[in-house]
């Protein structure tokens, strides 16, 4: 092994116990412990996809999961059908689908009010350890159901329970209240290159 090498690997450890002792730092400095908000937005693939994801995370740890989906609702996910299984997770399919093809904005309203009164009594509930309302982002944009009525449910509800909000164009005032907020941005997509969407990818 050369003199580089070494000089090298020496580097490579000096970096890497900075890096501990900063991680280990933020680590030490985060003592709370209480439900958190988190916000999946932007025109990127992934925002519900990840949410069920940490669905799946907190079967793992045992919790209950209570599911609302606001605009989706007019063919069936193999998300709906893979979580229906587990009894530890509440699901409702409460929309129509895509407000491009329901074309009734009343319509639309009434179905996104109904989903949001099973959201709320979601957000009153402590049994519920994780809530995702899916789609809401796109209800709240398009004034289906009022931003403040969710704020303030979100502020009441249970301490220790997790609340997960995916759509495009999340509100600046969600976005404000939250923990967390991840933003998908698109690079490419199989769709604009004439790809249908595929089975366990995109549904």
């Amino acid at each position: 092994m050369t003199n580089d090498t070494l000089d090298e690997q020496q580097r490579h450890r000096v970096r890497k116990q900075r890096h501990k002792e900063i991680v280990d730092a933020k680590i030490a400095a985060a003592t709370q412990q209480r439900g958190v908000i988190l916000v999946h937005t932007g025109n990127g693939k992934g925002k519900s996809s990840a949410a069920f994801g940490m669905i799946a995370r907190a079967l793992g740890h045992n919790m209950r999961v209570g599911v609302v989906q606001f605009i989706k609702g007019s063919f069936s996910t193999g998300e709906e059908t893979f979580f229906r299984r587990f009894p530890e997770v509440e699901y409702h399919v409460m929309g129509e689908g895509y407000t491009w093809e329901t074309q009734d904005r009343e319509r639309d309203i009434a179905k996104a009010q109904a989903a949001w009164k099973v959201a709320h009594a979601m957000l009153c509930n402590p049994d519920l350890q994780l809530v995702v309302l899916d789609e809401i982002n796109i209800a709240l944009k398009l004034r289906y159901i009022e931003i403040e009525q969710v704020l303030d449910a979100l502020r009441k509800r249970p301490p220790m329970q997790h609340v997960i909000l995916t759509g495009r164009a999340a509100p600046d005032a969600l976005i404000e209240i939250a923990d967390t907020v991840t933003e998908m941005r698109p690079l490419k997509h199989a769709f604009d290159a004439g790809i249908q969407a595929q089975e366990g990818i995109e549904f």
